[in-house]
């Protein structure tokens, strides 16, 4: 789950992260109001989407009275803001946070995420604030300096103490970089955060260190324990699609294929993408229905995957284990019933009552194509778009 940049800074603000007086709106009225009471001489006025780049969108601009307020605010709200996250379609603002201009000597960029491979968390920072990190990793990787900690023992100081030194700083500005390293990590413990990207960081004109951003993703599955976090979800930024399938205990993502997937278990989703990809398709989706999917989740399921109109043909992979193939069965017919079929379906079912299943497939009206392993199903699938 994301959060805006403004929740962010209320995170920020509670484990005492320097940041600069900022006030979010969410309407125009609210905006001019806004700037009023922030009674600064320059102001940044910033689109709230789930989504980097902003700035090169034109969707984050500085103003330096009240009338280039005014025209940012009236610009920004409402707008389509397309950035290289949200793709062609870009993302419709309906928030704005407007934020006290800040005198900045100096940038870096400090974001703190688990590196799988290592199975510890990754605190990362740079000279190259305000840059796109994944540009600073492709062209000049020395410049990113990390450490790395182990989660039995936390972070420690000769570690942040690393950190602060990588970045060039001394003085004040050096230990005000540890106390707020400190607090990032402290921050992203206990909000169970995935990611906490500050870009940039600044150290200001008076060697103050300010975080100008925040980004954060969170593990939904800790969500149960976070209720604060959950309540600044914004259902609007989320696709449509994925937010159904999670009322239906369905494990979807959306992709940008044309062959759907319905699979069970998220090993075997994740092959089944793969070999789609090997037989020269596209997938359209992740779906995993889940270890104990009744016949009424693959119909919500198989609901979910036709309404995304790229698909073109749909591959049904079940390898029956708790999940019974004759459920899965039973949900293909009662879904293709309801809804009608509009594209092929392939189907490889293998496991428990798998012959049960196939039975219950050849005696109903449902016209599907039937496959002997995941090669051939896929295969199959990728052929039916081509045809």
């Amino acid at each position: 789950m994301k959060i805006h940049e403004y929740q962010g800074k209320q995170l920020f603000k509670k484990h005492q992260i320097n940041i600069p007086i900022g006030i979010p709106a969410m309407s125009i009225d609210e905006a001019l109001e806004a700037y009023d009471k922030l009674d600064s001489d320059v102001v940044a006025i910033k689109a709230q989407i789930h989504a980097g780049g902003r700035g090169k969108g034109g969707g984050v601009k500085i103003a330096m009275n009240k009338l280039d307020a005014e025209k940012h605010i009236k610009n920004i709200f409402g707008m389509n803001l397309i950035t290289h996250q949200t793709g062609d379609e870009g993302k419709k603002v309906e928030r704005l946070y407007l934020e006290s201009g800040v005198n900045i000597k100096d940038e870096f960029y400090a974001a703190i995420t688990l590196d799988r491979n290592k199975e510890m968390d990754v605190f990362m920072v740079s000279s190259e604030g305000g840059i796109e990190i994944e540009k600073v990793a492709a062209e000049s990787p020395e410049k990113i300096i990390k450490i790395w900690i182990n989660p039995l023992v936390g972070i420690k100081s000769f570690q942040i103490r690393k950190l602060a030194f990588g970045l060039g700083l001394s003085g004040n500005a050096f230990k005000e970089a540890t106390q707020i390293f400190y607090k990032m990590y402290e921050c992203y413990q206990k909000n169970d955060a995935s990611i906490l990207e500050i870009n940039p960081l600044v150290v200001t004109e008076d060697d103050k260190i300010v975080a100008l951003d925040s980004k954060f993703n969170f593990d939904s599955n800790a969500l149960f324990r976070q209720k604060q976090i959950l309540e600044m979800r914004d259902l609007s930024e989320e696709d449509e699609m994925e937010i159904e399938a999670s009322q239906y205990n369905l494990n979807y993502i959306k992709l940008d294929g044309n062959v759907g997937c319905m699979v069970n278990g998220a090993g075997l989703a994740m092959a089944t993408m793969d070999i789609i990809k090997i037989a020269g398709g596209e997938p359209a989706n992740f779906l995993d229905v889940g270890g104990t999917a009744s016949a009424e989740t693959v119909k919500n399921g198989f609901r979910i995957i036709l309404s995304d109109k790229n698909v073109k043909s749909i591959l049904i992979n079940i390898f029956g284990g708790i999940v019974r193939c004759d459920r899965v069965a039973k949900g293909v017919v009662q879904a293709v019933g309801e809804l009608g079929l509009s594209v092929p379906v392939i189907v490889r079912l293998s496991g428990t009552n798998a012959e049960e299943a196939k039975e219950i497939l050849s005696n109903s009206d449902v016209s599907v194509i039937p496959a002997t392993g995941m090669k051939d199903a896929a295969e199959k699938a990728v052929k039916a778009i081509n045809n």
